[in-house]
C-alpha cells in the first residue's frame, strides 16, 4: 500500500493529502507565486482547496508570514480560479 503525502493547510490547520491543497512558492530570487505543478524549487506553503480558506489566508496573512514576504493579490486570484475549477 502506498503511503499518501499529507501536508498541513496554514489557513485551517487540517492535515489535508497534498493532492487537495493548493502550493505558493517563494523562489531562492524572493519571487511569489502559485505552484500548479507543486514541484517548484523554492519554499512552499499549503493552502485548502477552497474559496473560504483563500479568504482566510488572505485575511490573517499566514502566508505572508510562513513565506516571510507580502504575497501579491494576483497569487490569491490565482489561487481562486484553481479553487473553482477542481
Amino acid at each position: 500500500m502506498k503511503k499518501i503525502p499529507m501536508r498541513k493547510c496554514l489557513a485551517t490547520g487540517e492535515l489535508c493529502p497534498k493532492k487537495d491543497l493548493l502550493r505558493v512558492v517563494k523562489s531562492p530570487e524572493g519571487n511569489v507565486f502559485f505552484d500548479y505543478s507543486s514541484k517548484a524549487n523554492g519554499r512552499g506553503a499549503y493552502i485548502k482547496a477552497s474559496i473560504e480558506a483563500i479568504d482566510k489566508a488572505q485575511k490573517t496573512k499566514c502566508l505572508d508570514r510562513a513565506l516571510e514576504v507580502e504575497v501579491p493579490s494576483k497569487v490569491y486570484d490565482d489561487l481562486r480560479k484553481e479553487a473553482n475549477a477542481r
